[in-house]
Order: C-alpha cells, then sequence, then structure tokens
C-alpha cells in the first residue's frame, strides 16, 4: 500500500520563529498553572519553617503588650480605632516576608516558563467572548473538560495523602492522649509539616508533568501547514517571481549605465570570439586605469558597437581580455598586468598621435 502523504490542509510543520513571536506578542503562551502552585506552596512551607520561630516570638510579644494594654487604656471610639490601626501594622509587619515571597516566587515562576514578556493584546475587549453560544461551547469544551478532571485527581491525591498520612500517624496519637498540650500541639505541628511535605512533592511532581503537557499542546497548537510557511516566506522574504523581476531590472539598469560610460573608454580590449573590456584611464586623475566595462556574449558585443560608434579603438588581445574580465567592474588594473595593458595603451595613443 502506498504511504499517505499529509494534505495541504494539515497542520504537520512545526512552527516558524516569525509565528512563535506572534502567538507572544497575543499572550498566547505555554504556561503551566501547576507550577505556580508548586513553587508557591513549596517556597511557603520551606520559608515557614525558617521564619515561623520568629513569627511566634513577635507575635508572643504582641499578644502580651496587648494584654498588659488591656488594663491601662480606657475603652472609647478613639483608641479603638488607634489600636485597630496599631494592630494592622503590626501584623502587617509580621506577614510582609509572606507576601513579598508570595510575589517573588509568581514572577520569577512567569519568567522561567516564559521569559520576560509585555503584551496588552489580551487585555484589549473582544466582543466574540460575549457570545453566549461561543461561551457555553468554551465551558462545555475539551479543554475545560480535561481542566476538570485534572482538578478532582489532584483534590483526591492530595486527600489520598493526608488521609494515608494521618492513618499512619494515629497510633502514636493514641499514645500522647494523656501527655502535655504542648506535647500534643508539636506532634500535630509536626504533622502537618509532613503532610504539606508529601503534598509539595506531589505537587512538583504534577507541575513537571503538566509543564511538559502544555509545552506539547502549545507546539501542537503553533504547528503551521505547508501552504501557510510558503505564504510566510514570500511575506517575509518576498515572493520569488517579483524577485527575479526586481533583480532583472536593476541589472538592466546597471547595463545601461554600464554602456553609457563605454564612449568615455580609452580603448576596448575583445576576445575574438565572446569577450569585451572596456579601459579608461587618465594620468591627471587615477593612478592606474580602470575597467569602465565589461561583459560577454551579446553584452560584449553590444559594448563592441558602442565603441566603434565613438570611434574607440579595439585591440584583440585574447589572454589579457580572459584576465580583465575575471576583475569586478570599476576595479584597478592590478600591478602584473600594467606592463600589458600600458602597451596597449601606448598603441592606442600613437594611433590617435598622443603622447602617453
Amino acid at each position: 500500500m502506498a504511504e499517505e502523504t499529509p494534505t495541504s490542509g494539515e497542520r504537520t510543520e512545526s512552527a516558524s520563529s516569525k509565528r512563535r513571536e506572534d502567538f507572544r506578542e497575543k499572550g498566547q503562551v505555554a504556561q503551566s498553572k501547576e507550577v505556580h502552585t508548586a513553587a508557591l506552596l513549596t517556597s511557603l512551607l520551606l520559608f515557614w519553617v525558617f521564619y515561623m520561630p520568629t513569627f511566634w516570638r513577635n507575635l508572643s510579644a504582641l499578644l502580651i503588650e496587648l494584654w498588659k494594654a488591656c488594663g491601662e487604656v480606657a475603652i472609647t471610639p478613639a483608641s479603638f480605632i488607634s489600636l485597630s490601626i496599631y494592630l494592622f501594622q503590626k501584623i502587617g509587619i509580621l506577614l510582609a516576608p509572606l507576601f513579598v515571597l508570595v510575589i517573588l516566587v509568581g514572577l520569577f515562576s512567569s519568567v522561567f516558563q516564559i521569559g520576560w514578556i509585555f503584551t496588552v493584546t489580551p487585555l484589549q475587549p473582544d466582543l466574540s467572548r460575549f457570545n453566549l453560544i461561543s461561551g457555553i461551547g468554551r465551558f462545555f469544551s475539551k479543554r475545560s473538560f480535561l481542566e476538570v478532571i485534572k482538578s478532582m485527581l489532584k483534590v483526591m491525591l492530595i486527600g489520598w495523602i493526608a488521609y494515608k498520612t494521618v492513618l499512619d500517624k494515629f497510633p502514636e496519637a493514641l499514645i500522647l492522649i494523656d501527655t502535655p498540650p504542648m506535647t500534643l500541639i508539636g506532634f500535630l505541628g509536626k504533622t502537618a509539616a509532613l503532610i504539606l511535605a508529601k503534598i509539595c512533592g506531589l505537587l512538583i511532581f504534577l507541575a513537571i508533568a503538566d509543564y511538559l503537557f502544555v509545552h506539547w499542546e502549545m507546539e501542537e497548537k503553533m504547528k503551521m501547514t505547508k501552504q501557510e510557511l510558503k505564504e510566510e516566506f514570500k511575506e517575509s522574504e518576498g515572493d520569488p517571481l517579483v524577485k527575479r523581476q526586481i533583480r532583472s531590472i536593476q541589472q538592466q539598469m546597471a547595463r545601461k549605465r554600464m554602456m553609457a560610460e563605454v564612449p568615455k573608454a580609452d580603448v576596448v580590449i575583445t576576445n575574438p570570439t565572446h569577450l569585451s573590456v572596456a579601459i579608461r584611464y587618465n594620468s591627471k586623475q587615477m593612478e592606474a586605469p580602470i575597467i569602465i566595462a565589461k561583459g560577454s556574449g551579446h553584452i560584449a558585443m553590444r559594448i563592441r558597437e558602442i565603441a566603434r560608434e565613438h570611434r574607440i579603438p579595439l585591440v584583440e588581445n585574447p589572454p589579457v581580455a580572459r584576465l580583465l574580465h575575471k576583475l569586478d567592474l570599476g576595479a584597478t588594473i592590478p600591478e602584473d598586468m600594467f606592463k600589458a595593458v600600458a602597451e596597449i595603451l601606448a598603441y592606442v595613443y600613437s594611433l590617435k598621435g598622443k603622447s602617453s
């Protein structure tokens, strides 16, 4: 059976750099919410382990201060407002490191995934978003269903981890029934920390899996058809047919300018079959002769016709003509060819009755 080839409408080609940039400008980037959640919860847990002693020490000092102030300060509307402001300030200072951490983790988790990007396209109003039918379609779409399934699985896994951890610690908890309250509180704190640590491990695993899936999904979304690649190439590089036409026009214009220089030549050196090179030399303005026109085939024949019309000598010298034709237009004659060209110019000047 013959191998099936993809049709022109199938998106089988990897996204070009321009298409990737267009997606970024529209704010359509591969960004996993699970990475944000895992990074935030893990960093908060680690930070809390180190910050907790300081937090409880400062909170205890604040509570002691309030307790002492209860018997010294009269309760009035003004004192109540002043006390409320004072409490908000103190609690705000205690919680400020946590708020700063949340902002920094959210920022760096986004930068880690998509880099620095600034676009207002997603914020621009789109009337199609207010379409009831399309809105219902998005609500019951395949992606929405997948997000619901992912959320349910995540909640079930977290619940199972918490249940399994508590179940394992239950025999130990029964022994602590008659222990002092602080021992029991410490046990509960350690158990809660263990549950959170396991949940963080689970979220990190889910974040890695979701990050890979989201990137794969975005790559599939950005894929292009062969026709789209051709159209993009035409837009960025230009239509090949138009480029050929432009190049042809440029060559014609350059050829006309070159032909206009032929009447200024002192001599045209030829190969009797297909080469012509026009040389010009002015001892007062130039250090060495220069090539002002050259060509092969019909261009060479046209150079000779113009030379005859303006009575410019044609000198047949195949070796010199071949060597000069290899040089660029406007190039100065190299030193190793000075002697050969000088002899030709001397011959031409003698014909014209000029002195070199």
